[in-house]
């Protein structure tokens, strides 16, 4: 992609301290020539700016803005703005970190701490349709395993409860009893859990949670709420 082309694009930065927001945006603006920068501090903010503009290009996200639950933002707005580029702007930089947010989703994930130059080639990459990570070994294969294991950690309690219910082959009806819920409330907590392992059946949830049992032992002790 070349440069004019990156030109006039509209960028949502997505980040609650006013000091990066504006290096950051100086920083777009002076080598996407053109670029107009939308910039949202909390999560309601970022939701006013996804509704009322049209045709972004690029939403730079930062996790621990307020109003975010975690990786729930990231995923919430993929499931809604499945066109939607993000790259989350972390003030973390761990490996696990890094392999939730691409699992979940993500195109790039930039440490705050990366320097000015490289951070620019980062987003030009994502625009190219490249994703992008801090040792650029990201691919989804070499790390299945412990990827499968991030997936299921990120479930709450209660969804960790529901998972292993489903494991013991209970009914949503048995389960609502079970939990004194309502069976509308267990489909719904199926439906998150489903995505956030990236799943679309009960039984590929099951085999998900079987194989990180058997390599694992993740559920060694039961979570419950």
């Amino acid at each position: 992609m070349s440069i004019t082309m990156f030109s006039n694009m509209k960028i949502i930065l997505a980040d609650d301290h006013p000091l990066f927001r504006q290096a950051l945006t100086l920083t777009l603006r002076s080598h996407f020539n053109g670029a107009k920068i939308f910039e949202a501090q909390t999560i309601p903010d970022l939701d006013q700016h996804l509704q009322s503009v049209s045709g972004v290009d690029l939403l730079l996200l930062d996790l621990d803005i307020p109003g975010a639950k975690g990786f729930d933002s990231l995923i919430a707005i993929r499931r809604t703005y499945p066109e939607l580029g993000v790259v989350i702007i972390s003030g973390f930089e761990d490996k696990e970190t890094i392999y939730k947010a691409m699992n979940f989703g993500a195109a790039g994930f930039i440490p705050k701490s990366t320097p000015v130059p490289e951070m620019v080639l980062a987003i030009k990459e994502v625009l190219n349709g490249t994703l992008w990570t801090p040792d650029g070994k990201f691919n989804g294969h070499d790390t299945e395993k412990n990827i499968a294991g991030d997936k299921v950690a990120s479930l709450t309690p209660k969804q960790h409860k529901i998972l292993l219910m489903f494991a013991d082959g209970l009914l949503n009806k048995q389960i609502a009893y079970e939990l004194g819920l309502s069976e509308s409330t267990i489909k719904s907590h199926a439906s998150t859990i489903f995505l956030k392992l990236g799943v679309r059946s009960r039984t590929q949830a099951v085999i998900l949670l079987n194989e990180v049992q058997s390599s694992q032992s993740v559920f060694g002790q039961t979570s419950t709420e």
